[in-house]
């Protein structure tokens, strides 16, 4: 295996992941009335199924597999995911009001994560082609190059954020979008410009869905006194909203990040897991993870994640090979944008989007999803000088 670390890393994370399935979801086995260890076998199941194929894919050859991984990934998830709506309920059940998941022998299958890591590769395999340098390219010469993939995002961004009504996946995807055209190749000025068109859409999407203005008066009702101290007062009164909306997961979430103090509870002794964080095994497992293991948890679990991210780009930094390098590098700003959305969302910083927290949060198919893309990673250093080089950390 080409870089033995960033297995081990990712392992890692997986393994801290299966023990907190169990031990954050006491309230979540007594409401669903399951075994006390119903989440953590599934969660190994999982965490051992994605290990697996990180440690198999990272095997095959880039040059005959790379390329077939990731179009399969993108092409089946987008065809799943057109078809979802069409489908049975006995099949894709409405949950919260839409369409998200596919039921397949008692599991659920969310296309939209395979998606994200078929859509990173095949941005990376049409920016190699066709983006490079913008020397003597105006604005609008650059928006005329951009073109094919703003329509390729808009159809992606209606089927996930009003078929799906996901926004965050939107938030993400959007922002790894961006930065990959940027790293492609495109000036300041364009990235800037496509910056405003996206704030513009997601201002868009949040005003034409009720329950995202009311999740961001939620948000904004616990963090107005904050910001509003900040300015003056007649400004402040004309912004300040009544407190009407109760920002009952935010407020939890903070007082368990509150109880945990430096060193936490200790595991399996939170108590804001039992019944005041709905199902703080999944979204909100970062602030389980700080009431029970405190700052210095968190603190721990963020320099796995960092050192994990470093390998990743250290590879995107260490191959002549565009396609590599953009995918890479890819990867790495999908799992950056994932853990920073919820890291936000559950610290009350932004408003909640729903997003897991990479290899960490219950879940099958983001586990999996994400570690085939650490797999399709570690497979493509195979085609760059990272064994010709000192291994240091």
């Amino acid at each position: 295996m080409a870089d033995k670390k960033l297995f081990a890393l990712v392992s890692t994370l997986i393994g801290i992941g299966i023990i907190l399935s169990y031990t954050l979801s006491t309230y979540t086995t007594l409401l669903f009335g399951v075994s006390e260890f119903h989440f953590v076998i599934r969660q190994f199941l999982f965490g051992f199924l994605a290990i697996t194929l990180i440690w198999a894919i990272a095997q095959l050859d880039p040059d005959k597999h790379l390329t077939l991984i990731g179009f399969t990934l993108f092409f089946g998830a987008t065809a799943l995911m057109i078809a979802m709506p069409f489908l049975p309920e006995s099949i894709v059940p409405i949950i919260g009001g839409a369409k998200r998941w596919i039921k397949i022998a008692g599991f659920s299958l969310a296309p939209v994560e395979f998606f994200k890591i078929g859509f990173v590769y095949f941005l990376a395999w049409s920016f190699a082609r066709r983006l490079g340098y913008h020397d003597n390219m105006g604005l609008l010469d650059e928006f005329k190059r951009f073109a094919p993939y703003s329509l390729v995002f808009i159809a992606a961004m209606f089927i996930i954020a009003f078929v799906q009504s996901d926004l965050g996946q939107v938030v993400v995807l959007g922002l790894t979008l961006l930065f990959m055209l940027m790293l492609a190749g495109s000036s300041f000025r364009f990235f800037f410009s496509i910056l405003s068109v996206v704030v513009l859409f997601f201002i868009f999407f949040i005003v034409t869905a009720e329950h995202r203005i009311l999740r961001i008066k939620s948000w904004w009702a616990l963090a107005q006194n904050s910001v509003l101290a900040l300015l003056p007062e007649s400004l402040a009164q004309k912004l300040r909203i009544p407190t009407e909306v109760e920002p009952y997961q935010i407020g939890h979430s903070l007082n368990a990040i509150h109880n945990g103090g430096l060193f936490g509870t200790g595991i399996a002794s939170g108590t804001f897991k039992l019944g005041f964080l709905s199902e703080v095994h999944t979204d909100f497992i970062l602030a389980g993870i700080a009431e029970e293991f405190g700052f210095f948890g968190v603190l721990s679990v963020v320099f796995i994640f960092l050192w994990m991210l470093k390998r990743v780009f250290t590879i995107a930094n260490r191959t002549e090979d565009r396609i590599i390098y953009l995918f890479s590098i890819g990867i790495g700003l999908l799992l950056s944008f994932a853990f920073l959305v919820n890291a936000y969302g559950i610290s009350g910083i932004t408003p909640i989007k729903g997003i897991s927290v990479p290899f960490l949060s219950y879940g099958g198919s983001a586990i999996i999803a994400s570690s085939i893309g650490i797999g399709m990673v570690i497979m493509a250093s195979k085609k760059s000088d990272f064994d010709k080089r000192n291994k240091s950390l």
